[in-house]
């Protein structure tokens, strides 16, 4: 591992190392640009100066999750709401004595994406709770959707949206509220029921209901946005059962979509000009704006984006298409191929408060270091499944390659190597897709502060890891895309400049050979198989469209054949 030096001279980072705490903030006159971050687990409001973009100001609070049966997660939608509000108003009692609120002059907004809100439009009152993305409750309606389609192919409408037919996605947590909540039925009846992303929730509450908009990089996550046209595809509707008058408004990730007007909110008067889904706002945040540059996010979950410029992509290999950004309403659009690791930090956090051999998950590079190897031992941590490349909801987790001599130690060392082996089964698909040749991948994420991990990463990849040490670079991402917006014109992304000087990295550079890399990955995806299969369910006694064919046409034949064996008795007579 080398860590603090300057990166190879291809990389955004050509810059001499410094650390960021080491700099200091200017404290010149500078207009301001504050961000919503509301991610799955916290919500934050973040001030920073421009055109270096220093955070100057922030507050976070913790965003309590619902589990009301294994498997489901749900989040309250007005706890949100009211936490934004006082994330907003503490962040600004924070900024330093030469800033003042008045030089807060646009907002950027980035969100847990695929969570999915239900309100109603006259009260605007949540109708149901969120439901968060990875909650897996969707899965008899993805059985549901997949008997209607050809083959149950669930990639059949993946040349529209880019995504296949997934628990993962927003239509089809529409799909299931509009079944299975009265409240949502009703309001769809009568044509009050208003859905979006956790951006458009937010929105709409900061505008009092005047503005029911997304952006294209959140409703590229929802199964219902064509990713050619950019508009929401008639064909996906009609499949979801979604109406057009439920959604919102699809703009692009950068543009001046109105102010606050909510007199609850010390933020009125502030126009509202950025708006991207959280990972490709780190897309961002980490300046991967040329082809071919690769992040990943390490969190409870992995998160891979591959800027593969202004052609799709379609992945027959498990990979999604999705939005990067579309940095104005004129301005191209940018797309990515992404994989998700489902399980990352959820591993740790597991080991920790189920199985209990980690007193605490931050303590994981510490008992992993007391073992030179996992001894052999594989984690597959596929508690929900498996995301990309595999896409296997009947996936369950497992531990192989136990023995006498396996510890804790090395079950905690396994599951940090799961991570890093779950991010190259994506990179390898990613390198098939696009033919770049990945030489370096970009890290970030809470997760990426254990260097056991990015060392572990980097040789189980072959590749070169640049951890950024702005270790969430999300905000940071959605304060340059609400900056440079037109009519606000406080930044300018560009993709000839061959480093901004405000972003740094620790490098870790592979210390494995490809040998070793080939025969440690083969066992890796032997295991990965063996996890197949477990979530055994019996067969669905949904009418599907072919079993009503099948019964329709039972009386019919019927009578046909008492018809002919009375017949044939008659002429025996």
């Amino acid at each position: 591992m080398t860590e603090g030096k300057n990166a190879p001279p291809s990389s955004s980072a050509e810059v001499p190392f410094q650390h960021r705490l080491d700099r200091k903030v200017s404290m010149l006159p500078h207009r301001l640009v504050g961000v919503i971050d509301e991610g799955t687990s916290t919500v934050g409001f973040s001030i920073f100066t421009t055109p270096h973009f220093e955070e100057i100001a922030t507050h976070r609070m913790e965003m309590p999750l619902i589990a009301p049966k294994p498997g489901w997660f749900e989040q309250d939608p007005v706890v949100i709401i009211n936490n934004v509000y006082r994330c907003v108003e503490v962040a600004i009692t924070k900024l330093p004595e030469s800033f003042q609120k008045e030089d807060l002059v646009a907002i950027g907004i980035t969100n847990q994406r695929e969570t999915t809100v239900v309100w109603d439009s006259v009260s605007g009152k949540p109708l149901y709770n969120a439901i968060v993305w990875n909650d897996i409750r969707t899965n008899h309606t993805v059985d549901q959707v997949l008997a209607r389609v050809p083959d149950q192919n669930k990639n059949y409408f993946k040349h529209m949206c880019g995504l296949p037919i997934s628990p993962y996605f927003s239509a089809l947590k529409i799909r299931w509220l509009k079944d299975n909540v009265p409240a949502v039925k009703k309001a769809c009846r009568e044509k009050r029921c208003k859905v979006g992303t956790i951006d458009s929730w937010i929105i709409w509450n900061l505008t009092k209901g005047s503005l029911h908009i997304t952006d294209v990089t959140n409703a590229s996550r929802t199964m219902l946005m064509n990713i050619e046209t950019l508009q929401w595809d008639p064909v996906l509707l009609k499949t979801y059962s979604v109406t057009l008058n439920m959604l919102p408004q699809i703009c692009s990730s950068s543009e001046i979509y109105g102010s606050v007007t909510d007199e609850r909110s010390i933020l009125h008067g502030v126009d509202i000009s950025g708006i991207l889904g959280n990972q490709q706002a780190s897309l961002l945040g980490q300046m991967c704006i040329k082809p071919g540059q690769t992040k990943n996010t390490y969190r409870s979950g992995c998160f891979l984006l591959c800027n593969i410029g202004h052609q799709t992509i379609i992945s027959p290999r498990g990979l999604l298409t999705t939005i990067a950004y579309k940095l104005g309403p004129n301005a191209p659009v940018t797309y990515a191929l992404e994989g998700a690791v489902a399980v990352a930090g959820h591993a740790l956090e597991w080991l920790e408060k189920k199985v209990r051999i980690l007193p605490q998950a931050s303590d994981a590079e510490k008992f992993a270091e007391t073992v030179p190897t996992t001894g052999d031992v594989y984690f597959v941590p596929a508690f929900t499944g498996l995301y990309a490349p595999y896409w296997r909801k009947d996936a369950r987790g497992l531990i192989v390659g136990l023995t006498h001599h396996s510890t804790k130690h090395h079950v905690i060392r396994a599951a940090l190597e799961s991570i890093c082996f779950q991010t190259r089964d994506i990179l390898e698909c990613m390198y098939q897709e696009s033919e770049y040749k990945f030489s370096k991948l970009y890290a970030d994420g809470p997760l990426s502060s254990n260097n056991l991990l990015m060392q572990l990463q980097a040789d189980t990849a072959g590749v070169t890891v640049f951890r950024s040490q702005i270790l969430d670079p999300t905000a940071f991402g959605a304060a340059m895309c609400a900056a440079q917006a037109e009519g606000v014109d406080l930044f300018k992304f560009d993709i000839e400049k061959k480093y901004y000087e405000n972003i740094y990295y620790d490098v870790f550079l592979p210390t494995s050979n490809a040998a070793e890399q080939r025969q440690r990955y083969g066992k890796w995806k032997r295991a990965v198989e063996r996890s197949f299969d477990w979530a055994f369910r019996p067969k669905s006694s949904t009418m599907t469209e072919q079993r009503y064919q099948l019964l329709a046409s039972v009386p019919g034949s019927l009578f046909c054949f008492i018809s002919f064996a009375m017949f044939v008795h008659s002429m025996k007579k």
